[in-house]
């Protein structure tokens, strides 16, 4: 009986060590602070935008580095218009950047999983909501409430920022976007489940401009 006591007290011991190691893989420490993670951004676009050479082309040596693991630094939720991928215009490497694109940059339940799996379990501090010059999502939902197919889905969750911009002075279009970009970062504050690490994480919105590749981070 006595062994038996013994052997139990092991395995029970060596249960919890392998669940503790679980536990901590799976909520690694952050890549870097959210603040670092936004520097790197904006260095990031600002060579990008002023066509220096690119510091982050994909290589067979970067490949195989983050073949087996990613530690992306920020979490960038975008539109899916070609002309803003995210990696390039933050001058960003393989396993830099966790993205997240949909038509008008917007968030639903697959989008803000994903978000708390980036945070909880890859080390992403930074989440930003990148709207853009000229989004053609933005602009239908602004023509009509209605739309064909499944794009009207885009254009009903779109529907709050047009109205709360509706007859604004400027440029309706312009208010609208950013105004977009500012709901679906209240609703990943409001709604992702980030639980403590939600004091070290950091929610902006910007708007990139699609004539001189800036990123206008007065937004956040």
């Amino acid at each position: 009986m006595r062994t038996t006591s013994i052997l139990t007290v092991l395995a029970t011991v060596a249960s919890l060590s392998v669940a503790t190691l679980i536990v901590a893989a799976d909520h690694p420490t952050a890549s870097v602070s959210a603040d670092t993670a936004l520097a790197k951004l904006k260095e990031g676009n600002l060579r990008f935008s002023t066509s220096e050479v690119s510091q982050s082309k994909p290589t067979a040596a970067r490949r195989a580095e983050t073949a087996q693991a990613q530690h992306p630094f920020a979490v960038i939720v975008g539109c899916a218009d070609s002309r803003t991928s995210p990696e390039l215009v933050f001058d960003q490497n393989l396993g830099d950047l966790f993205v997240i694109r949909t038509a008008g940059n917007l968030v639903d339940d697959h989008a803000l999983g994903s978000i708390e799996y980036a945070v909880a379990h890859l080390g992403a501090r930074l989440i930003v909501v990148l709207g853009h010059a000229r989004c053609g999502a933005v602009k239908a939902a602004l023509e009509s409430d209605r739309a064909p197919g499944h794009i009207q889905s885009l254009v009903h969750d779109i529907q709050p920022a047009v109205k709360a911009t509706k007859g604004k002075p400027g440029d309706a279009l312009a208010a609208a976007i950013t105004e977009n970009a500012r709901q679906v970062a209240a609703q990943i504050k409001a709604k992702a489940a980030l639980g403590d690490l939600a004091k070290e994480v950091r929610i902006v919105f910007a708007i990139y401009d699609l004539d001189t590749g800036k990123v206008d981070w007065t937004k956040d």
